[in-house]
């Protein structure tokens, strides 16, 4: 058994791949918005596993349908029907609006779904000719780390040393409708995959109308608009996806993290039937996707975001944040802008991405008593769960000032 964080620091490092490099925290528990680490000391958890915990951790609810299921029946695999799969279908087709689902694993697992899913009603209902279709993506875009996904990425944290990279692919700049326009001319184009606000980038949020004019573009030359809502859906931007504030409603919509609550991995492609039946028997599937035990979950987590209005209490909470966050910016020469939507945040160090700024900051902080992570270097993420009230927000605000204030004084 673990008794302290330096010994299960040093068995990660000893006995697991060196492909991350977290912040020197060792968590035990976790509550809500707060979380333990070995020693029992309580931090704010502000970035709620990269959004995934969107319902706070442990919330009884999912956990009792995982209990309860988990003592009926986990996995059947899609060999044979089980008895929670179509209630849950049903149920998530009926909340966000779709005719059919086609639920996976992982987020990335649906990114690659959706990408599949486009190329084969390229072929099938737009008539692109074999092998001749084409996806195109934004600058800047993070959607995992299989083959697929950095072939797709400008990042060589992500591609560099991979190749060779999947054909088919082409980027364009994010935030762009008319370098967008251009390409969507080709008639080889099935689809345009974007984030409605790019997390991973550094929670950079597009201008007003680029998301509605993406719909219109995507319709006017028959292409699939396809919004990866995986970091974005379930509430995390104040409204119950990124693309509901403005008219833009996905020809594909990918969701995972928050779709279980953090419990355990759950992804869901939603799309109309004239798109979703292009996939037929034995071309596309996976051993756990729609497993009861996600299913029953998965429904429990969507239940929770509907029943405690979650994503209007992060359009609240996420504008109270950003009001204090502003505050700081005229008190510290560091902090060179603030921006984001709902409670997906992001603080802009005034430094260069080469700086080690944003990563010092963060070890005072957790110091402090919050835990967040930096990106691109001189970015600071911050998006805590969806259930934290106006208290908790200035508590951790004060935190967030306080370690900024403190490692300014000294440096």
């Amino acid at each position: 058994m673990i008794k302290t964080s330096q010994e299960a620091i040093d068995l990660e490092n000893k006995y697991g791949a060196h492909n991350y490099h977290p912040l020197p925290v060792v968590l035990s528990k976790g509550d809500g918005i707060y979380v333990w680490d070995v020693e029992g000391k309580k931090y704010f958890d502000y970035l709620s596993a990269y959004s995934a915990v969107n319902q706070g951790h442990c919330h009884p609810k999912i956990i009792k349908a995982l209990e309860d299921q988990g003592k009926k029946l986990t996995l059947t695999s899609r060999a044979f029907y089980n008895d929670t799969l179509g209630d849950y279908e049903k149920y998530i087709t009926n909340y966000f609006g779709y005719d059919k689902v086609l639920p996976m694993n992982t987020g990335v697992e649906g990114g690659e779904t959706a990408n599949k899913l486009a190329r084969k009603w390229g072929y099938e209902k737009k008539g692109i000719e074999e092998n001749k279709a084409r996806i195109i993506f934004a600058h800047g875009n993070f959607w995992g780390r299989t083959l697929a996904a950095i072939s797709t990425s400008d990042d060589p944290l992500s591609y560099k040393g991979f190749g060779p990279y999947m054909p088919g692919y082409d980027l364009i700049p994010y935030n762009d409708l008319a370098a967008l326009e251009e390409e969507l001319k080709d008639k080889n184009v099935c689809a345009f995959m974007v984030e409605p606000i790019q997390g991973e980038a550094g929670v950079i949020v597009p201008d007003d109308g680029y998301l509605s004019g993406i719909k219109k573009l995507c319709d006017k030359y028959n292409v699939l608009f396809i919004a990866d809502e995986v970091q974005t859906g379930i509430g995390r931007t104040g409204k119950m996806l990124a693309t509901d504030h403005e008219d833009a409603r996905p020809d594909i919509l990918v969701l995972g993290k928050a779709l279980s609550g953090g419990v355990l991995p759950v992804s869901a492609v939603l799309a109309d039937d004239d798109i979703m039946m292009c996939i037929r028997p034995g071309e596309h599937g996976s051993t756990y996707g729609g497993n009861p035990l996600s299913c029953a979950v998965a429904k429990a987590a969507l239940e929770i975001v509907k029943d405690e209005k979650l994503d209007l209490n992060a359009q609240r909470m996420g504008d109270l944040f950003r009001g204090r966050l502003e505050k700081l910016k005229e008190k510290s020469k560091l902090v060179k802008l603030v921006r984001g939507k709902g409670l997906l945040n992001a603080l802009v160090i005034n430094d260069t991405e080469e700086s080690s700024t944003a990563w010092d900051i963060c070890i005072k902080m957790k110091e402090n008593g919050l835990i967040a992570k930096p990106t691109h270097g001189n970015i600071i993420r911050f998006a805590p769960p969806l259930v934290i009230n106006s208290d908790e927000i200035n508590a951790s605000c004060n935190i967030i000032e306080d370690s900024i204030l403190e490692y300014e004084s000294s440096n």
